[in-house]
């Protein structure tokens, strides 16, 4: 079965959060959810979601549905829905930047295109597996409440914590704190989100290590385009150093490989404009010793979706890694039928066509709608 993509539509929805996350960069209770459906003529939906932060992306829900009806859908409305190889690249040349809405509309054919043939989107991608296991995520706040957390979380069945840094309080001992509640079986990941300067991430993760504390790993302890300082701390630690901020593309991660700046790499769909530059960028990483964990934006389960189903075609090796895909977790109220399921902290991929996503939930607090079709 093949055809053409006959519209694409934007859904623009305002979702609450379960408890506020908080960064070194931002706090949020909500979050903007902007979805991009792709239909063709026979019926069939695809979805894609394109996660907006003006601190990552550079884009706002305004900027993505500006792009979608426009230059990305003169690329794709039309389009035989199984003209996937330029797909990427064609949306790419059609708007520069604008990776998280390129990524939507790119997902969103795709799955659309999976819908057609029956087959769930991670079988598309070649996966061999209907799960991944995620990490969850604390945000970043005093040692009491931070402790308290963590040890709920942990009770839930969650055997990879995630804590953000860098926001202002005593993280050295709020991270001792939290190892002594939870015990020394329960894996501890810190990301810093480029908070620190070189000689203070050094200085925080050697104390760290001489405690005993066996981090997982360090996420982007240094600027995003501070190169040379990740990869002084990278060669100055014996923590595996994971970069997210400072890589979004291949040539990002050229870059980082050449410079031995990171053994391992944050790939998310927003950062990287879609699937197909994303599966490029596990398997540069794959020839050359780095480490993959997929991860996303604070975004919805469509997102994450897509995600997971990259997550679940690594290679048994990085498919089989603790990934960082637990927003769907943080939503207070879904926003679709269908699609991811969560059990504690493991995320099950849906087992119909696409993402399984069967149409939009309509009680959010705001929907806006647009269509852009021939």
């Amino acid at each position: 079965m093949t055809g053409t993509v006959s519209a694409l539509r934007v859904h623009d929805l305002e979702v609450d959060l379960v408890r506020p996350f908080v960064t070194a960069i931002r706090r949020a209770a909500s979050i903007s959810v902007v979805l991009v459906e792709a239909l063709d003529g026979a019926g069939h939906h695809g979805w894609g979601e394109a996660a907006t932060s003006w601190q990552v992306t550079g884009e706002s829900p305004a900027s993505v549905r500006a792009a979608v009806e426009g230059p990305l859908s003169e690329v794709v409305v039309g389009r035989r829905i199984d003209a996937l190889t330029t797909l990427g690249s064609d949306l790419a040349i059609a708007a520069f930047q604008n990776s998280a809405a390129r990524s939507a509309v790119e997902c969103a054919i795709q799955d659309l295109a999976a819908a057609q043939c029956a087959l769930t989107l991670a079988a598309t991608l070649g996966a061999h597996r209907q799960s991944v296991r995620t990490d969850i995520t604390l945000s970043a706040t005093n040692t009491d409440d931070l402790v308290a957390v963590a040890v709920r979380h942990v009770a839930d069945g969650f055997t990879m914590l995630k804590v953000k840094v860098g926001a202002g309080h005593d993280d050295r001992q709020a991270l001792l704190a939290v190892r002594e509640a939870i015990g020394p079986s329960i894996g501890l990941r810190v990301d810093a989100n480029q908070a620190w300067d070189v000689d203070e991430a050094v200085r925080i993760t050697r104390f760290w290590e001489s405690a005993g504390l066996d981090l997982d790993l360090l996420e982007q302890p240094v600027r995003a385009r501070d190169l040379d300082g990740l990869a002084e701390v990278t060669a100055r630690v014996a923590t595996p150093v994971l970069a997210d901020e400072s890589v979004r593309t291949s040539d990002d991660l050229r870059e980082l490989i050449s410079r031995r700046a990171a053994t391992m790499v944050n790939i998310k769909l927003a950062k990287s404009g879609g699937l197909g530059e994303a599966r490029r960028m596990a398997a540069l990483a794959a020839q050359n010793g780095i480490g993959v964990v997929i991860g996303c934006m604070m975004e919805s389960s469509v997102g994450v979706g897509a995600a997971a189903a990259l997550a679940a075609s690594l290679c048994e090796t990085d498919a089989a890694r603790t990934h960082d895909l637990d927003a769907g977790l943080w939503q207070a109220n879904p926003v679709v039928h269908g699609g991811i399921s969560y059990k504690g902290p493991d995320l099950y991929l849906s087992d119909d066509p696409g993402l399984g996503i069967h149409g939009l939930v309509t009680n959010s607090r705001s929907i806006v709608d647009g269509t852009a079709q021939w």
